[in-house]
């Protein structure tokens, strides 16, 4: 059987899935036992993994959360012997210690099918050329996606990030028909296409371009597919404690992501009370990893919000599906006394064509208030010098942003590419109040 589709996994009957899972369980519980970290906390509550008789019997435990992670590192939480260990990966705080994830041959093996699965369940190929547009190194999104590349048996390209022009040359040179690449640079991407007076279309075979690593909205899929036509656009998601890229895909349907429970245990959970809410309802992931052995993980608190999809997928997959992250428990701000995401801001921006893509939300102390101000780049066609017709715009999304979260923004409009452009994740809130001290 090859690791790209497994139609006996992945098209199993719920009840043999779960019959999976709970034997997986049962292995990870028993390596994870072997952690320092487990280790206590299993003798601490009196537990053993043969205590497991169902799926819901994981619930005995705590959760994880990356402080634990912190706080143990950089070895509390590896179940073998380092010796055994070939490959780390970590997260890129840049104060404290960052979260370190330990993987043996064993789990990157396991990783590469996982990522082979989800780009063939998104439509990639073994003839595809495919292309790399990500960072490499202790990010997981450049070796990730390049061992399930060559798992798959695609011919790849380790582009890394940045210079667009030579990625459009390396697309023109050797046909690449699939990239992957966050998707706050894929605009980037397009503009430096019209510079060249080229288009995807007629100037390259681009067919399908996987995007994750930051939350997107549907609307901005619907824009960045515009961008590319004919080429579809297909969600991806993933975090460094579960390995990264491969945790969950967009089949060919585009209606959720696959989740893959022979590797996942997934729950979602109210993040006030911390009990599981019913399917459907929006709430916090957590994960538990089933087929890792350096570094098992239980119960892990992503904080990221989204709700699981019922109804069957027509692609066939039986695999439960996520809807698109709405966004993290934590990212959410406070301000004049109402709850915002920054995803509801998006949301309403994608919808009005004069905005270009790239944003940022600063939070500031004025005088005595504070103030939500909307720094939005105008879509270079509208930004022409009539300043009247900018004013209509401006006065537009104020009208919406606050019919969206009850607040009314400062909104300036501002010259395209002018706000700081990352090779990494987006920056969307700079939190600069008195007593400010977010920064994503």
């Amino acid at each position: 059987m090859n690791s790209y589709w497994q139609p006996d996994i992945e098209t199993a009957a719920p009840d043999t899935l779960r019959a999976m899972q709970l034997q997986a369980l049962r292995r990870t519980l028993a390596q994870a036992a072997q952690s320092p970290y487990y280790g206590e906390l299993f003798r601490r509550l009196n537990f053993s993994p043969e205590q497991i008789r169902t799926r819901d019997d994981l619930r005995r435990l705590p959760f994880t959360t990356k402080d634990d992670l912190r706080g143990h590192f950089p070895y509390g939480f590896l179940a073998v012997p380092k010796a055994e260990t070939i490959r780390l990966h970590c997260s890129s705080g840049t104060t404290g210690n960052p979260t370190v994830i330990f993987h043996n041959r064993h789990d990157l093996d396991s990783w590469a099918n996982l990522v082979a699965r989800s780009m063939y369940c998104a439509g990639a190929r073994p003839d595809d050329v495919f292309q790399n547009i990500c960072g490499y190194g202790l990010f997981t999104g450049g070796l990730g996606f390049q061992y399930g590349a060559e798992r798959l048996g695609a011919l790849t390209i380790p582009a890394g990030a940045g210079n667009s022009r030579r990625q459009i040359k390396l697309m023109q040179e050797f046909g690449t028909t699939v990239i992957h690449a966050i998707p706050s640079y894929l605009p980037r991407l397009r503009e430096v296409f019209t510079e060249l007076g080229l288009a995807p279309a007629k100037d390259t075979r681009l067919r399908v371009i996987l995007s994750g690593a930051e939350p997107y909205t549907e609307e901005t899929r619907r824009r960045l597919e515009a961008m590319f036509a004919p080429a579809k656009v297909f969600n991806s998601f993933g975090l460094t404690e579960m390995n990264g890229p491969g945790v969950a895909f967009e089949c060919d349907c585009q209606n959720g992501l696959h989740v893959w429970e022979d590797a996942y245990l997934t729950e979602i959970v109210n993040p006030d009370t911390l009990e599981p809410v019913p399917d459907g309802e929006l709430g916090e992931l957590v994960f538990t990893s089933l087929d890792r052995q350096a570094m098992p993980i239980l119960r892990y608190r992503t904080r990221d919000l989204t709700r699981f999809l019922t109804g069957p997928c027509p692609c066939g997959r039986t695999h439960r599906r996520l809807d698109r992250i709405t966004g993290r428990s934590d990212d959410m701000f406070i301000i004049k006394g109402c709850n915002v995401f920054p995803m509801q801001i998006e949301q309403v921006l994608m919808r009005i064509p004069q905005a270009a893509s790239d944003y940022l939300i600063v939070l500031e102390t004025l005088g005595d208030n504070d103030e939500l101000i909307l720094q939005v780049e105008a879509h270079p066609e509208w930004f022409n010098g009539d300043f009247s017709k900018l004013e209509h715009v401006r006065q537009r999304i104020v009208r919406e942003i606050h019919d969206e979260v009850l607040v009314t923004p400062i909104v300036q409009l501002v010259e395209p590419g002018s706000l700081p452009r990352a090779e990494g994740k987006a920056k969307r809130v700079d939190d600069r109040r008195r007593n400010g001290k977010t920064d994503f």
